[in-house]
């Protein structure tokens, strides 16, 4: 069986550019389908109260954040510019603006009949509205305020224009993806593949890119039931936290970690690693037994208890 299982549903574009990088590095993995939005009760138990989509897992040690999991896809692909951290100054600025900055102006510029009817092909009217309820709820809540309706379409051509300018050779920095390419992807899947908008017609090299990148597929996928993303954190136990990740003060103490942008959910339990980069926190679980969960540093806040 594949280690890692990936807890996803199929209109989630984070979701997406993970899908596609492990397209991209053929790995073979699991499939763990969950709801659009909460209660997510087997993610709930694993993460604990984090609440964003996707999530990974390998046996025990469960992985929140794209960006950590790329870290991770990296490491078993042996692909180390697959990981933010990892790629230049350059190039890693690229990526984090279109996923901070560029991404809620591409899902705002998605928007369309066609996404609409592909979301009712999925989703009952219940859940719909459910679903825009919670949405709501979390914007209303967020630290930052995506960009408007108005706003979105000169933002995301703008975004277009550089990309076209950007993508001198098969991909943006070089022959070969990067983070940044799968950064850049997922908005514009949501809003050319799934919202059918045809922003993107008029710009060729940007069209040839996502043809390439969506060529990759979604590698080896294997779909398992909630039931086993359970059974397999209950039968592991969570990987050795290397030495060079046990030098911070706070190694020991209750702490809660949470997204600093939107989602702000806690998740409580004990820090037991920090690295440059991440925090691994140790949970409790009844049925499951111990668990680490592991956050990137950026973009996320650290609160002892």
């Amino acid at each position: 069986m594949p280690d890692l299982i990936l807890h996803h549903y199929a209109f989630s574009p984070f979701s997406q550019k993970i899908r596609s990088m492990l397209g991209y590095t053929g790995l073979a993995w699991h499939s763990a389908i969950t709801r659009e939005m909460p209660p997510r009760p087997v993610v709930a138990q694993l993460a604990g109260g984090y609440r964003k989509i996707p999530v990974a897992q390998i046996g025990a040690d469960v992985f929140c954040d794209s960006r950590t999991i790329a870290a991770e896809i990296a490491a078993l692909a042996g692909i180390p510019e697959l990981a933010l951290e990892n790629l230049d100054a350059q190039a890693r600025d690229w990526a984090s603006r279109a996923d901070l900055d560029l991404f809620f102006p591409c899902v705002m510029a998605g928007g369309s009949r066609a996404l609409n009817r592909k979301v009712r092909q999925t989703m009952s009217w219940l859940d719909i509205g459910r679903f825009m309820l919670d949405r709501i709820n979390m914007s209303r809540k967020a630290a930052v305020k995506p960009a408007g309706f108005r706003e979105a379409r000169p933002l995301v051509l703008g975004y277009l224009a550089e990309l076209e300018a950007q993508l001198q050779q098969d991909f943006l920095f070089g022959a070969a993806p990067n983070h940044a390419d799968f950064s850049t992807y997922h908005g514009l899947w949501f809003m050319h593949d799934l919202g059918e908008s045809p922003m993107i017609d008029d710009f060729p090299k940007t069209l040839a890119w996502m043809d390439r990148i969506r060529a990759f597929g979604d590698g080896h996928r294997h779909e398992i039931s909630p039931q086993q993303a359970l059974d397999a954190a209950a039968m592991a136990h969570p990987r050795a936290i290397p030495e060079d990740h046990l030098s911070d003060s706070r190694i020991g103490q209750k702490v809660t970690i949470a997204p600093a942008d939107y989602g702000q959910v806690p998740t409580a339990g004990v820090l037991v690693g920090s690295a440059a980069h991440s925090w691994i926190l140790a949970r409790e679980d009844a049925r499951l037994g111990t668990l680490h969960v592991h956050f990137p540093q950026a973009g996320y806040n650290l609160e002892e208890l």
